[in-house]
């Protein structure tokens, strides 16, 4: 896959039984299963394990394909071989020559074990099957097309490879980092993968692949890579889209025609570069690929992976997270647990004074503004804790408890401080952050002339960014002074 793995937002997977019903309704799955039950000891296969070409016309009918379907046989013969690739179906090879007509023949067929998976089998099983059909149908999609191997076959009957201009470790990569893209796209900043994104087009999905990050007009050699591997994705698109994998609209074959030889795929309105192809991953989908990613050691997290870890583990992992997604997983996390209990925990899981600790900190508030009334106990017992303090107030008065002491002074500033630290870990100097530190200044006359003195290990890194970000000059001068003073006195 093409995606680092640190740079993976968590999903959001629809349950496995559902997963489960979508695999065994996918269109090649489901004829997977259904030739697996119309076979018997008469059906008659090839040295290969393969049909027999007699044999195919009756298969594809069993399929429901019209007689004069051209593609009823092909896909009874592709049905037939996930079917056996899967153990749908047990295949002892036959003899070459052995058949009545001199075809390779006299292969028996039996039921495989994993046939009475579709039925009584789990989820888990379920969704085994359909990822090896998956695997079947990734392999084809990435082997050369017929029409090159009919030209690299030699006179002695051997196929070129040199001639054939084929890597397959190279083709397999490329579809997988096509694939590790467009999981990317659908559970990117701010989405958990529980609704459909927009689909992608074609040319946008495969320049992710070839133009590179720094190129601005794209070359000619560029945009011919580009085209060249928009129809080969168009391809391979056509054939994962019956394993359910992904939703497709192929490529307009008049808009093609009119394009020409040369087209630019890269140079089109809104409605003409969808006329070049369109493609999203199904839920199904994005359970298959983060299946191959983590096959692959790459860390691919879901929404639910923290529910059974600590609250030090959700505070650390959760901060690499996008908002919605860190919201849902915490929601997950508390929904197993006593609301008493796990306040505490997030509590404990907050304290520290290392550089991480602020946006810890940020992130357990945030947590605890999910729990209820039953936490109160836990955020009165840390009142006059001197990092803990100030959020503990700020929870008991959003919940409109009573007698809650005011803070003294010192807190009030550590808590701003601490606060800022948090959000300039999590954003940077974001546009909220800059609204942030505009508040503090106009609330808080002479808040510089305290601020430097605040016993907090980013007071000085804090201060440095209200400088940078305030648009008064005279009040970012005077934050520059606090934190030079801040340094200087503090050590920091």
């Amino acid at each position: 896959m093409s995606a680092e793995p640190a740079s993976l937002p968590p999903v959001r997977l629809q349950p496995e039984a559902q997963l489960a019903r979508d695999a065994l309704a996918s269109p090649l799955l489901a004829r997977a299963v259904r030739i697996a039950r119309w076979a018997g000891p008469e059906t008659r296969v090839g040295a290969g394990g393969e049909l027999v070409d007699e044999q195919l016309p009756a298969a594809a009918a069993h399929l429901g394909f019209a007689e004069d379907d051209e593609d009823g046989p092909a896909n009874a013969s592709e049905a037939w071989r996930v079917a056996v690739d899967i153990g749908l179906v047990d295949v002892t090879d036959g003899e070459e020559g052995a058949g009545e007509d001199g075809q390779d023949s006299d292969g028996t067929v039996t039921a495989g074990e994993d046939l009475a998976a579709v039925t009584s089998g789990s989820p888990e099983d379920v969704l085994g099957l359909w990822l090896g059909a998956l695997d079947t149908v990734f392999a084809d999609a990435t082997a050369p097309d017929l029409e090159d191997i009919l030209g690299a076959i030699e006179d002695g009957g051997d196929i070129d490879l040199g001639q054939l201009d084929w890597d397959p470790q190279a083709e397999a990569d490329f579809l997988e980092g096509i694939l590790g893209n467009l999981y990317l796209l659908t559970v990117g900043e701010g989405a958990t993968g529980e609704s459909p994104t927009d689909a992608v087009p074609l040319p946008a999905l495969a320049a992710s692949m070839i133009v590179p990050e720094d190129m601005g007009e794209p070359t000619d050699d560029v945009l011919e890579q580009v085209s060249d591997a928009m129809m080969r994705l168009d391809d391979q698109f056509r054939m994962l889209e019956p394993t359910g994998l992904v939703e497709f609209r192929p490529v307009d074959e008049e808009l093609m025609a009119e394009a020409g030889d040369d087209p630019d795929p890269l140079d089109g309105d809104d409605e003409d570069i969808s006329r070049y192809g369109m493609v999203r991953l199904t839920p199904l989908g994005l359970y298959g690929v983060r299946a191959r990613m983590l096959e692959a050691g790459v860390d691919a997290p879901a929404v639910g992976d923290l529910a059974d870890k600590g609250a030090d583990t959700l505070l650390a992992a959760t901060a690499e997270f996008p908002p919605e997604a860190a919201r849902a997983e915490t929601e997950l996390w508390l929904s197993g647990r006593d609301p008493l209990t796990a306040a505490r925990e997030l509590l404990s899981a907050a304290h520290g004074d290392d550089e991480a600790a602020p946006l810890r900190r940020l992130l357990c508030q945030q947590a605890l503004s999910l729990t209820g009334s039953a936490a109160e106990p836990a955020l009165r017992e840390v009142l006059d804790d001197g990092r803990l303090g100030g959020l503990a107030r700020v929870w008991l008065a959003e919940h409109g408890a009573s007698d809650v002491p005011p803070p003294p002074e010192e807190m009030v500033y550590w808590l701003t401080v601490d606060t800022v630290a948090a959000q300039l870990q999590a954003e940077g100097n974001s546009e909220e952050l800059q609204g942030l530190v505009e508040g503090l200044a106009e609330q808080h006359s002479g808040f510089f002339d305290i601020a430097w003195r605040v016993d907090h290990p980013a007071t000085a890194d804090v201060l440095e960014a209200m400088g940078r970000l305030h648009p008064d000059k005279k009040v970012a001068k005077e934050a520059r002074k606090a934190a030079f003073k801040a340094r200087s006195h503090g050590g920091r």
